[in-house]
């Protein structure tokens, strides 16, 4: 919601059903997106003592939250209503008119004690309003301050407890400035037959008795709690604006119809508020603005609801989670921006990128700063820059895998096409991915994830590697038994061609002994040794053999 298009009447911000508390989603919605600091004002107080006619004039109208005008009370639950702030241009004045206290017709008090803590909690100035004067009876009848001890705590504390109000001041500072506003005030301002003001009024009343019995220590708790748990105090008293038959018409009633004294005592009440109200914070010392806001609604009810009572400092962590979160991204999201504008991603160094990243990380710093709190100062840098690493590794991964997908193009069909599988395919695939691998290196401006996306290339292409050696060498191995058996073969062939032609030199060898044979004088020789058949030539030859010596 833009400053200039506040609300043009109340909307119900928590809703008071079956005796449990609800968020209405519409009016956080709304809330949520008012981005300046809010100065939030809340009214407690019984029911039908004219809250929602002060809550008005603080908004500068007549009418808005309804008044009623039954003995019925007319606003249930919490009523907000966010207005531009009169005299402060850069904040929200957020009113909240809350559920009247003690409503006989409810019986059961027990969420009126959490209306009044969650109006302590989420106001920067919490008003309460009464009727009459100051004494016994108001003071019982705002018991509900004594129970802020058992309804609100400040602190987590490690055992997975909460420490007590009481033990935590500096969470008490972040309470919120109390306002008490007497209506139909009848009595002279003087105490010991002088004159005092309004707050000497206020404080005078909150004295404490001295003493350790129990009536006394009835009668100081609720001025103990009261002056402990709201540090900043005012009073204001009020006459009756009108006659009682026209009570029930004034919020129809102009100021001229109205009691002068009343006109003037609202006039001086609205300036103070006005003037004297703090923008809403938390502890940290965070501006709390209506995205904030909305969120510690949420967190509040939700933890009343569940039963518990709720703690400033884990709803404080929460928000910071929150909003940190959201820090981040808005940082993230402007530093990318100006990355895009001064780098073209992927860089060939991580220098080149820490560079640019420095300038661009400065003014991110800025926009995280502005919306965040509990600031780890240190672990957002670093999650910018690793943020940011990330994008810069992923988008060089990107390059360097589609630049290898090319240049194994020609690689791969290879191995679809079985070039590889033969004697030597092996080597060959090894030369091939050699020559690859070189020509990816003469490729520009990977990136820096450049050897990375390399090596995983190379280790996913050792599977393929594996198989085409295990097949080169079964090739190999079938290549030497074909040998082998090719050698037997030859050998077989040569013996088989040397027998063959032994067989033939002997047949002719056969045949010519044959044919020898069958001559005369050669059948006389048959079966007779070589010696003897040279003797017998001889002797043939020579007839006169007994000249001839005689060998025994």
């Amino acid at each position: 919601m833009a400053p200039e298009s506040h609300m043009s009447e109340p909307i119900c911000l928590i809703e008071n059903r079956d005796r449990k508390l609800f968020v209405c989603e519409k009016a956080l919605r709304l809330l949520s997106e008012i981005r300046q600091p809010v100065v939030v004002v809340a009214i407690v107080g019984r029911y039908r003592t004219g809250k929602s006619y002060l809550m008005n004039k603080l908004a500068g109208r007549n009418s808005g939250f309804p008044l009623g005008s039954t003995v019925q009370s007319k606003t249930k639950g919490i009523w907000m209503w966010c207005v531009p702030y009169p005299g402060r241009p850069g904040q929200t004045l957020v009113l909240l008119d809350t559920e009247g206290l003690d409503d006989v017709e409810k019986g059961d008090t027990q969420n009126d004690t959490w209306i009044f803590a969650l109006a302590v909690l989420l106001s920067s100035t919490l008003v309460y309003n009464s009727f009459g004067v100051i004494d016994q009876q108001a003071m019982n009848q705002l018991h509900y301050v004594t129970e802020l001890t058992e309804r609100i705590k400040a602190k987590s504390s490690p055992g997975g407890g909460s420490e007590g109000l009481e033990d935590s001041a500096e969470f008490v500072r972040f309470f919120p400035s109390f306002v008490w506003a007497l209506r139909d005030f009848t009595l002279q301002l003087e105490l010991d037959g002088h004159p005092i003001t309004e707050d000497e009024y206020l404080e005078h009343s909150l004295k404490l008795k001295k003493g350790d019995a129990s009536d006394v220590q009835l009668y100081n708790l609720p001025r103990k709690c009261i002056r402990m748990f709201f540090p900043t105090r005012k009073c204001f008293i009020f006459y009756c604006p009108t006659t009682g038959k026209e009570l029930p018409h004034l919020e129809s009633m102009q100021e001229s119809q109205l009691d002068p004294d009343f006109v003037k005592q609202a006039g001086q009440f609205c300036r103070y508020i006005y003037t004297s109200s703090k923008e809403k914070t938390i502890p940290g010392g965070h501006l709390v603005n209506g995205r904030l806001l909305a969120n510690l609604v949420t967190t509040y009810v939700d933890t009343i609801r569940s039963g518990q009572a709720p703690c400033m400092e884990s709803a404080v962590l929460a928000l910071a989670e929150i909003e940190n979160s959201a820090a981040i991204h808005d940082a993230t999201v402007r530093y990318g921006e100006l990355m895009d504008q001064k780098l073209k991603l992927p860089t060939e160094t991580v220098q080149e990128l820490l560079g640019i990243h420095a300038e661009c990380e400065k003014e991110a710093l800025q926009v995280f700063l502005a919306r965040a709190f509990k600031v780890d100062q240190q672990r957002f840098q670093v999650e910018l820059m690793e943020g940011f690493c990330q994008k810069n590794e992923q988008e060089s991964s990107k390059l360097c895998w589609a630049v290898l997908m090319s240049l194994s193009g020609e690689l791969e069909e290879k191995i679809k096409q079985g070039v590889y599988s033969c004697p030597g395919g092996h080597k060959l695939f090894s030369d091939d991915l050699k020559e690859m691998e070189q020509r990816y290196h003469q490729e520009q401006k990977k990136g820096v994830m450049a050897e990375t996306v390399l090596q995983q290339f190379l280790k996913e292409k050792e599977n393929v590697s594996r198989a085409i050696l295990l097949s080169d060498q079964a090739l190999s191995e079938k290549e030497k038994e074909m040998a082998v058996r090719t050698t037997k073969v030859a050998l077989r062939r040569a013996l088989f061609t040397t027998l063959f032609s032994i067989g033939q030199n002997k047949e002719k060898h056969d045949k010519s002994y044959i044919q020898k044979l069958k001559h005369p004088v050669n059948r006389k020789y048959a079966g007779c040794d070589t010696t003897t058949c040279s003797l017998l030539k001889v002797e043939r030859k020579y007839p006169n053999t007994h000249m001839l010596p005689t060998w025994s």
